[in-house]
């Protein structure tokens, strides 16, 4: 990338790989839980939200554990060892069902909590080495347009790991003549819970369902045979898929310690500033105060962001396996078959992909005409972007029964009510824009805001920021379940547009405390 810093691409690749390997775990993590556990949405969220927020909020101990050590390098190694190893912990193949509920689902949030670890060593430091990259005067006037390099080369991962996900699962699958079915694991985990007790139609939907799903046209005479067998396999091809994560792991850190030289040492830059930064110390209280302050302000309007963004992988995944037409997306590659309502995760990342070039030409051509839109009132648009994707889908969403009435109609009756798979891409594709005009530009905005000797810590700050919106995702998910669609919708357009308010309201203080 001409004009960039030469380890940007090395770095970016790095992450790229252990993005990877996270979006492989990410595409699946929800419906793996649901499926494993037979647990309703609401108690996935639980710890789907748990998990996400203690991603982000560990990086914060990560920004700590280098900034104290100084030693930043080998922090981000060490991130994706333990990653590798949270990842092997919930690759192990257990049976399905579990024998002991509580004794399968805390080795698994066990290998949860250690994969956030890791990625607490790993995510914010290797932002905060490539922001100090920008800190040479060469290369500052790029920094937005290297972190949003940055950001595509994450999302190039991001897009493939989705298939990769559902290509193992499909394929376990068929090895063991079985196709995939969406809806089949929590009617196989209500069957074994309640028997020929089940509510609604679901008896006679699993009776439907069990009969297609044998690739041979084999008669289920068995349902409790069919339903131990069927959620065995299909959550046995969870586990191979997690194992695909780890393999990506250590493609990055290959890739990492090859370039290792490449990167700047913050710790060798603070250790030099010690003296020549009297202009530094100059700066001094008051205005370290001010852009701390002024980071903070940022750090509580994009929570609401993030509580409505990584919906993507709860709330709308689950919309996605109960209220869209799945049945017309089936690429077959002979030994697998892509389908499943994770495919969608692969469209946010195929969106930044595309998007950001555009994006970046779009800013470059304001600012050769001396149009220059800040940092702070990008965001507030952002926000505003991506309260119209949640109108966009509440709109789809008015005529759609609640959760609980779907649970009681026929086969046959939910197939005429199923929406366009393009709706999910149109959503995407809005919520993508918004992403563009927040997360990257966040992060340069951290990395040029956050006084030098803190570099770690602010980066940390902008992840825990993240943490407290992802600890409310569960919110979604009890909304999903006990209000109609249409209204879930609506609670993220609030969410989105009020923020968008707020922000605007600080667009001229943030502009002139960080300029």
């Amino acid at each position: 990338m001409k004009g960039q810093p030469k380890g940007l691409i090395a770095a970016a690749l790095a992450n790229m790989g252990e993005r990877f390997g996270f979006y492989i775990m990410m595409a699946i993590l929800t419906l793996f839980i649901s499926a494993k556990f037979g647990l309703d949405e609401a108690t996935a969220g639980y710890i789907y939200s748990g998990f996400y927020a203690s991603i982000y909020l560990l990086a914060l101990v990560g920004g700590i554990i280098a900034d104290k050590t100084k030693n930043y390098k080998a922090t981000i190694m060490w991130g994706l060892i333990v990653m590798s190893i949270g990842y092997f912990l919930i690759a192990i193949p257990t049976p399905t069902p579990v024998p002991s509920l509580w004794l399968y689902l805390t080795l698994t949030c066990l290998g949860l909590l250690v994969i956030a670890f890791g990625n607490g060593l790993f995510k914010g430091n290797l932002q905060a080495l490539v922001g100090q990259m920008y800190d040479n005067s060469e290369f500052s006037a790029k920094r937005e347009s290297g972190f949003q390099i940055f950001y595509m080369f994450i999302n190039i991962g991001g897009f493939f790991a989705p298939f990769v996900a559902i290509g193992v699962r499909n394929w376990w699958l068929k090895v063991n003549n079985f196709d995939y079915n969406a809806k089949l694991p929590a009617l196989c985990h209500e069957y074994l819970a309640k028997g020929e007790d089940m509510v609604g139609e679901g008896l006679a939907n699993l009776n439907s369902y069990a009969s297609a799903a044998h690739l041979d046209g084999t008669p289920v005479s068995d349902l409790g045979a069919f339903c131990n067998t069927y959620l065995d396999v299909f959550n046995r091809g969870f586990h191979y898929a997690f194992i695909a994560a780890i393999v990506m792991m250590l493609v990055s850190l290959v890739i990492y310690m090859a370039n290792r030289k490449r990167f700047p040492d913050p710790s060798k830059k603070s250790a030099s500033g010690a003296k020549a930064s009297a202009e530094e110390v100059k700066m001094s209280a008051q205005e370290i105060r001010q852009r701390i302050y002024a980071l903070f302000a940022v750090f509580g309007v994009v929570i609401f962001f993030w509580v409505s963004f990584h919906q993507n992988g709860y709330s709308l995944t689950y919309f996605a396996r109960d209220y869209v037409n799945l049945d017309v997306i089936n690429i077959n590659l002979g030994f697998t078959t892509i389908k499943g309502a994770e495919i969608f995760q692969s469209v946010n990342p195929f969106f930044v992909v595309f998007l950001t070039p555009i994006i970046m030409w779009f800013f470059g051509w304001l600012r050769k005409r001396n149009v220059e839109v800040s940092t702070p009132m990008k965001i507030a648009i952002g926000m505003g972007i991506a309260a119209a994707a949640y109108v966009f889908l509440m709109l789809f969403s008015l005529a759609l029964p609640t959760k609980a009435a779907l649970a009681g109609m026929r086969a046959d009756e939910v197939q005429s009510i199923l929406v366009t798979p393009w709706v999910m891409v149109g959503l995407y594709f809005i919520l993508t824009v918004a992403e563009l005009f927040i997360s990257p530009l966040g992060l340069a905005f951290v990395s040029k805001v956050a006084p030098p000797h803190m570099q770690g810590l602010m980066q940390g700050f902008w992840l825990a920021a993240t943490a407290v919106g992802n600890a409310l995702l569960f919110v979604g998910g009890w909304l999903y379940l006990h209000t109609p669609m249409w209204a879930t919708w609506a609670v993220f357009v609030a969410a989105c547009g009020l923020s968008m308010l707020v922000m605007l309201s600080m667009v001229r203080w943030l502009e002139r405390v960080t300029k």
